[in-house]
Order: C-alpha cells, then sequence, then structure tokens
C-alpha cells in the first residue's frame, strides 16, 4: 500500500505526518500476494478507528491493472466496486486524477474543473495581458497585485506566514534529499545521487563557480525524495516538484541581498504565472504531457526569478515564456510509470533552463515577438495533438524503448540464478525480484529454457532464445505481449 493511500486512509494531517514511517501510523502485515492493514493507534483523533480495525486487501484478486484499456474520459482513472461480507455490490464508482490536485468522478466528467471562486479579487486576472495591463494601470509589481488579490482571503500576516511555512518545507525537502543515499524503490533500482554530488561539490569549496551545478543538485534532492515517498510541495505538480525550489534556493544562496521579503514575492509571483496555465490550459501530464508539468514549472521560476531580481513586469512575462516555449512538446514518458527516469533528472535540467530564462530577461527589455498568453494556448494545442502514447501512459517514449529491455538485460546481467525451472516458481521469483509486479503476465527468455506461447489467462511464458538466435530481436517480439516484465535470464535458468 502507498504511504499516500495511508495518509488517506487514516484522515492524517500532511504537514504533521512523520515521512521516515512511511507517512502514516497505519500498520501492515503482508503474505505473499495479500495484506492486512489497520489502524492499531488507540484514542488518536484522526484516526478511522479508536481500536483496531483489521481488512484484507489481495492485490491479485481486488487490483486488476489494465495497461492498453483506458476509461473513457481520461486516462488516469480508476473504477472502485465496495461488496459486502456476501458480495453483494454496494457501490461502483469511477474517479480521474486529471491532474493539478483534481479528482472528478463520472458526475463531473465534462464540466469545469476550476471552479470561479465568487470572492471579489481587487484585481481580478486571466490573462497574461490582463495582468501585464493591471500592473500599468496600478504601478504594481507582479508579486505585489497578486498580494492584494490573496487579501480578500486573509491578512497580510497570514499570508506571508503561509508562504514562509511553504518555503521552509522545500528547505527541509532539499536538506533531507542531500542526505539521504540508497535505492529508490519501485523496482527500477535508481541510486539517490543528491547526497552524493552534495558531498563533491562541497569538497571543491568556491560554490558561486558552481552555481549551475547546484542548482541541477536541489532539483534531484527534491525529486529523489518524491520519488521515495518523502515530503514535497507540489509546484504545481510532484513530478515537477524540484524546479520552483531549486531555483528559490539559488535566489537565496546565490543571489546578494536575498532576504525573506523575496521569498515571498518569488512564491506570489510564482503563483500568479501557475494559475495561468492552469486557467488558459493545463499543468497535467496526462492531459498534455510533461510540457504541462515540467515546462509549467519552468516558466513559473523563471518569471518568479525574474520578479526577485528586480525585473519589470515585462520582463517577468518574458522570462515566464521563454521558460514555457522552450518546453513546448516535452513528453511524458517515465520508464516503468516511475517518477525516476527521466524525471529527477528532467527537473534539474529544467531548474537551470528556469534561470537562464530569468537572466536572458533581464538583458532585454521586456518587449519580445511571442507573448505568454501565445505560448500558453500553443501548448494547449501542442497537448491536444499529442498521441497518448506520451501523456503519462507508459506505453511509448523511454518507457516502451528503455524500460522493459533495461530491465531484462540488468536482470541477466547481475548473476541472478532461479532456485527452480518451474514456470510457478519463475513467476514468484520474478515478482519479488523486481516488485510492484503483480497482474500482467511475465516472459522469461533463457538460453535453455522451452518454448511456449502466451495464451489468455497464462501468466508465465517461457521462451527458449538458442545461441544462433538473437536475444535482442527476440526481446523486443516478446513485448509486443505487454507483458510485466520480460525477463532474460543468462545464468543458469535452465
Amino acid at each position: 500500500m502507498d504511504p499516500g493511500v495511508h495518509v488517506t486512509v487514516e484522515d492524517v494531517q500532511i504537514g504533521a505526518t512523520d515521512t521516515d514511517k512511511g507517512g502514516s501510523q497505519l500498520h501492515l502485515t503482508r503474505t505473499g500476494p495479500r495484506t492486512e492493514y489497520g489502524s492499531r493507534v488507540q484514542g488518536t483523533s484522526g484516526c478511522v478507528t479508536d481500536g483496531e480495525c483489521h481488512r484484507v486487501f489481495d492485490f491479485d484478486k481486488d487490483l486488476v491493472l489494465h495497461r492498453r484499456k483506458t476509461l473513457p474520459y481520461h486516462a488516469n482513472g480508476m473504477t472502485v466496486w465496495a461488496y459486502d461480507a456476501t458480495g453483494t455490490e454496494l457501490l461502483t464508482k469511477t474517479y480521474y486524477s486529471v491532474g493539478g490536485g483534481f479528482v472528478v468522478d463520472e458526475d463531473a466528467v465534462g464540466a469545469d474543473r476550476i471552479k470561479l471562486d465568487d470572492t471579489a479579487l481587487k484585481y481580478p486576472f486571466r490573462t497574461g495581458d490582463e495582468l501585464l495591463r493591471l500592473t500599468k494601470e496600478t504601478g504594481l509589481s507582479i508579486s505585489a497585485l497578486m498580494l492584494e488579490n490573496e487579501r480578500a482571503w486573509r491578512t497580510e500576516e497570514e499570508i506571508r506566514s503561509g508562504l514562509l511555512d511553504i518555503w521552509r518545507v522545500m528547505q527541509a525537502c532539499v536538506s533531507r534529499g542531500m542526505s539521504r543515499e540508497g535505492i529508490l524503490p519501485g523496482g527500477l533500482r535508481v541510486r539517490r545521487r543528491a547526497a552524493v554530488s552534495a558531498r563533491q561539490l562541497r569538497a571543491e569549496g568556491d560554490p558561486l563557480a558552481r552555481s549551475m551545478e547546484w542548482i541541477t543538485l536541489y532539483a534531484m534532492a527534491v525529486n529523489e525524495e518524491n520519488a521515495a515517498g518523502g515530503r514535497v510541495v507540489t509546484a504545481p505538480t510532484n513530478g515537477a516538484a524540484g524546479i520552483i525550489p531549486a531555483v528559490l534556493h539559488y535566489y537565496i544562496n546565490f543571489v546578494p541581498g536575498a532576504d525573506e521579503d523575496g521569498v515571498v514575492r518569488f512564491l506570489l509571483a510564482a503563483g500568479a504565472i501557475g494559475m495561468l496555465f492552469k486557467e488558459n490550459a493545463s499543468i497535467s501530464g496526462a492531459e498534455v504531457g510533461c510540457q504541462g508539468e515540467v515546462g509549467s514549472a519552468c516558466s513559473m521560476a523563471a518569471g518568479a526569478l525574474a520578479e526577485v531580481l528586480g525585473g519589470s513586469p515585462e520582463q517577468v512575462e518574458n522570462a515566464a515564456e521563454i521558460g514555457m516555449e522552450h518546453n513546448l512538446g516535452l513528453t511524458c514518458d517515465p520508464v516503468g510509470g516511475l517518477v525516476q527516469i527521466p524525471c529527477i533528472e528532467r527537473n534539474g535540467m529544467a531548474a537551470v533552463k528556469a534561470v537562464t530564462a530569468a537572466r536572458m530577461a533581464m538583458r532585454g527589455d521586456g518587449t519580445h515577438k511571442v507573448s505568454l498568453d501565445k505560448v500558453i494556448k500553443t501548448m494547449k494545442d501542442t497537448g491536444a495533438d499529442m498521441s497518448v502514447k506520451y501523456k503519462e501512459t507508459a506505453r511509448g517514449g523511454l518507457q516502451r524503448d528503455v524500460a522493459q529491455l533495461g530491465s531484462a538485460l540488468d536482470w541477466g546481467s547481475r548473476g541472478r540464478r532461479f532456485k527452480s525451472c518451474r514456470p510457478d516458481s519463475y513467476e514468484s521469483q520474478v515478482r519479488a525480484g523486481f516488485g510492484g509486479i503483480r497482474n500482467r503476465p511475465l516472459i522469461i527468455l533463457g538460453d535453455q529454457l522451452g518454448t511456449g506461447v502466451l495464451e489468455r489467462g497464462q501468466r508465465v511464458m517461457t521462451i527458449g532464445l538458442g545461441r544462433e538466435r538473437g536475444a535482442r530481436s527476440t526481446l523486443r517480439w516478446a513485448e509486443s505481449a505487454a507483458p510485466a516484465a520480460v525477463i532474460l535470464c543468462t545464468c543458469g535458468c535452465g
């Protein structure tokens, strides 16, 4: 069970959770494919129960993952069935996670996901052009104008306190990411690199000479934490959570005169830009590809940095436009469906790109050919034209060409040996070794294995490669069956 699910089940305040304990005090007992879970916290407010509550969840029976089948409205969909003890269906509901923190059920399909608040704002705007017009009319900076609007809901002291709380979470996340080592969960065996890089950079001295490397490090530290189930700030999504914290750390550590007032102004300006993307396009990788996640975050960070560097509203808008323009067409194709490859490095690259965009804009006077509104529209149109394979479905791009082939070759190269040559033994050992592989079939290739045909309902197929056959071509053929993994065993399977 995912730590986020634990928190949801127990209805715990996110900011109060201990991420070292998986974000929850939910206890689990795993026996094979079955997990028993329940709260054992006596008398704790916010828990589902004050006593002991146990449920049994059978992953193989109760969780069905469809690789090629999608629900009608959105790629990220889930249908939930609830049954009583006699097996009678009590409820069926379909939910869609449509990005940006929005989850809708089938009743809300087609409805506007952003419900306009009827609170009267002092300076309402919905486009970049409207925002620039208001700054000209009032003489306010973008962050100052946003502050005036935010005061419709809370006091300036509350706004400042809330934004600095967000900043402290970002700082803690970067610090934690730069101190943790090991292998990230999920089965790809991706090694955490931020801690090692931080030690190397500290030993090399003169951080000013290596500022770009530090920015990359900050972003990767955050996204390694995200991949490990740590606490991050969704900015504007978890997959792109490293970019804004990295650029904000750059401001604090490398810009003379940086202070907490600048942090507040940075976050206000970033929020103004992010709102334009949410209102006029999308920040969902499943809807417009990674350009909507990393691209939007890069744009927000670039504009916010220009704001605290003393840029005019026109320069801020220009920086945001540059940040988005050079992420147009970016696909979302995470290897293995995990937010690790290429996502961790991609955040580091985008953070550097955001700083470059801000610096470029600051060298100009704010006049430019392509407006932020136009590039946002282009991003939305590009996302609409993009194949669904490249929208967070793990069906194309790097996922298709790297994931299964890489896992297969990695398995064989590590000298793993199966304890038994029976297919049922292969299955249990491979699923245990790769983790998270439950419902889709496995294909196992080996020099001394027999041949087989993958039939409906069959969970394992073994294919003999033979010395004369090309392993790589056979792997590609095997992948056409859409298995959970293709395992190449060249180390004594037969």
